[in-house]
């Protein structure tokens, strides 16, 4: 059996009329679980995003105290016997992979935000993958999110291009 993932970060929302793409709603109301790895920013995103489907979320920095109260700095879910870790702020860049490969032991990859950055690294069996912002790209090429497959043991993650 294989498990759909749907992977977002940094929405910040609400924010004026921001909203998610419709291509992100449709990738979300299709995944078995949709992971949020942190900076929600209100405690309606994350109420929202519930009744699209199953949430595991963790709280980023600019999250209201409610969320910050509700939601966990980090989890470790695991999905037919594969171990993703979730995390909102993974540090700088140098050393990245093998310091959440330190943080999260016994799992076999790292889902992270913070940077809106899409990043994708994988070494040695391990992987970490960053799906960037559906709602504001910052210094990306595009705004982006990320669907994962767990199956047969393993995880595989694509990155989506949001318009």
């Amino acid at each position: 059996m294989s498990v759909r993932l749907a992977l977002i970060a940094d929405t910040h929302l609400p924010r004026g009329d921001r909203r998610l793409p419709d291509r992100c709603l449709d990738a979300l109301r299709a995944a078995d679980l949709i992971v949020h790895a942190g900076d929600l920013s209100h405690q309606s995103v994350l109420a929202d995003l519930r009744e699209l489907g199953p949430v595991a979320a963790v709280h980023g920095n600019v999250d209201s105290a409610e969320l910050r109260r509700e939601l966990p700095e980090s989890i470790s879910l695991e999905l037919e016997n594969v171990v993703l870790g979730v995390i909102h702020d993974a540090g700088p860049p140098k050393g990245r992979l093998e310091r959440l490969r330190a943080r999260f032991p016994g799992a076999d990859a790292v889902v992270f935000g913070h940077s809106h950055m899409p990043l994708h690294e994988k070494g040695d069996g391990f992987q970490i993958f960053n799906p960037g912002s559906p709602t504001e790209r910052r210094r990306a090429p595009h705004r982006s999110m990320g669907r994962g497959t767990v199956e047969g043991g393993g995880i595989e993650f694509d990155l989506l291009p949001l318009p």
